[in-house]
């Protein structure tokens, strides 16, 4: 089971030089950044410590993933945040979950034992929302479908159409906006019942760098997802 290290960043100099020293080599089979064309050297950086570096052409980070999808070495994709926000350590439990069989593991800042120390009010009254919402209307109990810091098998990209620019199309027109595609994934993964777990992890503060959030716009599109994909994906 080879493991790519999936990490997106966009100016995280100051995480990554604090964050991913943490992050032992022998954990996993590749580090693989995206940088969305940071100008305060964060792809340099990535490239001195030995790390696969594909530079960003589309703005979103969903494009960022798509175009790291052919440099991909792994069968397990780990998406990781380098901003502080993804503990390192937690890396090694949340890989030995995938072992057992799962095709999903989710590192859950809101299961039992777990805090986001990141969270304002909003945020996390929205994380609530839709977290609730996608485990109400898709049946698997989600205590955290939102976060990036997740593994998964590289096959449910293409299972669940996750690379398909039709399942994001219109709402991203709609509100004029690039979503990701973890509700997507947590809401598909539970529709076809997939084996799927959660392990508790908190949420540090970030460090450095500044917060991409679209708070309306990306709310607004990830709802119509929740709701929509009631009735048109099976």
């Amino acid at each position: 089971m080879k493991v790519t290290l999936l990490i997106p960043t966009l100016n995280e100099i100051d995480g990554m030089k604090t964050i991913m020293p943490k992050v032992k080599r022998e954990w996993i089979d590749q580090i693989l950044v995206v940088d969305g064309q940071s100008t305060d050297g964060t792809a340099d950086y990535a490239r001195a410590q030995g790390y696969d570096v594909v530079i960003q052409q589309q703005k979103g980070i969903r494009h960022a993933y798509m175009e790291a999808l052919p440099h991909i070495q792994g069968d397990i994709i780990l998406t990781f945040s380098p901003d502080g926000n993804s503990i390192p350590e937690l890396i090694p439990e949340c890989l030995n979950k995938m072992k057992e069989g799962y095709d999903m593991v989710i590192v859950s800042r809101y299961a039992k034992g777990a805090k986001s120390y990141d969270d304002d009010a909003i945020t996390a009254f929205g994380n609530k929302v839709f977290t609730t919402s996608i485990s109400l209307l898709h049946g698997f109990p989600y205590t955290d479908a939102m976060v990036i810091y997740r593994a998964y098998k590289k096959s449910l990209i293409t299972e669940l159409d996750l690379d398909k620019d039709e399942s994001y199309a219109f709402p991203e027109k709609l509100f004029n906006t690039k979503i990701s595609w973890e509700p997507l994934l947590s809401i598909r993964a539970a529709k076809r019942k997939l084996k799927i777990a959660e392990i508790p992890g908190d949420e540090p503060v970030r460090e450095g760098g500044e917060r991409k959030l679209q708070v309306m716009k990306w709310g607004a599109a990830y709802m119509y997802q929740v709701i929509s994909e009631v009735f048109i994906w099976k």
